[in-house]
């Protein structure tokens, strides 16, 4: 059966992926906590939760991660089956356009948690790469590298597409205008020595860039996120498909530059019957403010990792699935938040902090 709806919007019919099992809306599951718990004196804590498309993997994923950390009042306890997650908080999933919007949004208090893949944090932690001239975003702190994610180059099967060198001449959508998609896609085929001026750049957001490749107003597009993700599920099923390999040794010499790049792959069938596909990935990273309190921050990032929560995640979504503490503080490249510092050391992944030892010694991460 395919899996889409019709909707109108921006002038014309558009078709949507239709919303999967795990797609409850956060703000009625808000509402059932508010009104069905009992009378109770524990202070009420509601944080925000950036995510991204709906179509994407970073939405799914982070409504678990709020379901995971939420503990409205009243709830069952944690030995009893009940939530594992912050007394007395209630975490809301926000779909956003991505990386970058969240990044902005957790740096000016707009959101108190938001998902990034980790070079766009890395890059504005520093004021580097594509924030070069930006002030630095010094606030920014890490919760956990919680997946990898995929760079996705989609091109129709029929496009003659095959390398990275073939995207000369084509008209190409790069991701939405504040997605790290965008950011990833100029840096690699920059890499690649594809001159920009040789092809026609656009910036869709997924959804878009999926109808236009169905319709050949671009000839491909690039997207990251986690295998499989649902707006390219759904392509699947309407064009053949190729996923151009972002490999060789120009791949392999991005990996040793950049702490937040390693090699993967789009794994075989993924995507109805596509070969594996040699890529690079990134991870994708929970990312707060310093300010955040610390026993807070602490409660989090305990609540992400309690065992009760790897059920949830294996059988809510594939890239969560992955989650794994044993690489949580891997490939981040910035400081780790204090509190997540402190849950890290007591799980002996991290060294413990020195009494009287600053933060900014506080969060040896391994780079890779």
């Amino acid at each position: 059966m395919n899996s889409t709806v019709w909707f109108r919007g921006k002038g014309r019919a558009r078709r949507q992926p239709r919303a999967a099992p795990w797609r409850v809306p956060c703000l009625v599951l808000l509402a059932l906590f508010i009104f069905s718990a009992p009378a109770v004196t524990q202070d009420l804590n509601i944080i925000r939760v950036g995510t991204g498309s709906t179509a994407g993997t970073y939405f799914p994923v982070g409504g678990l991660i709020a379901n995971a950390i939420s503990n409205p009042p009243g709830s069952r306890p944690c030995d009893r089956g009940g939530s594992c997650g912050v007394p007395g908080l209630i975490a809301v999933a926000q779909s956003t356009a991505g990386s970058v919007e969240n990044i902005r949004a957790v740096d000016g208090g707009v959101m108190e948690m938001a998902l990034s893949q980790a070079d766009v944090a890395y890059w504005a932690y520093y004021g580097t790469g594509s924030f070069e001239g930006d002030a630095r975003r010094s606030s920014l702190r890490a919760l956990a590298n919680l997946f990898p994610e995929n760079i996705h180059l989609v091109a129709r099967a029929n496009s003659g597409i095959e390398t990275l060198a073939d995207l000369k001449g084509k008209t190409i959508s790069i991701g939405g205008p504040l997605s790290g998609s965008q950011i990833d896609a100029k840096l690699i085929m920059s890499a690649f020595k594809i001159r920009f001026e040789d092809l026609k750049m656009v910036d869709l957001d997924i959804e878009e860039s999926t109808d236009a490749l169905v319709t050949g107003d671009i000839d491909a597009f690039f997207y990251v996120s986690g295998a499989p993700a649902l707006a390219i599920s759904d392509l699947a099923e309407r064009v053949p498909l190729h996923f151009v390999p972002i490999a060789g040794p120009i791949a392999e010499k991005l990996v040793k530059i950049f702490p937040f790049f390693v090699p993967g792959v789009i794994p075989a069938g993924v995507y109805g019957d596509n070969p594996e596909t040699p890529t690079l990935d990134v991870g994708a990273i929970m990312v707060v403010s310093a300010e955040m309190d610390e026993s807070l921050a602490y409660g989090i990032t305990r609540a992400i990792w309690h065992p009760n929560t790897a059920a949830m995640y294996a059988t809510g979504h594939p890239r969560a699935a992955l989650m794994s503490l044993d690489r949580a503080t891997r490939g981040i490249g910035f400081r780790l938040h204090r509190g997540a510092v402190r849950y890290y050391a007591e799980q002996g992944t991290l060294p413990a902090p020195a009494d009287g030892q600053d933060e900014a010694a506080d969060a040896p991460l391994a780079i890779r």
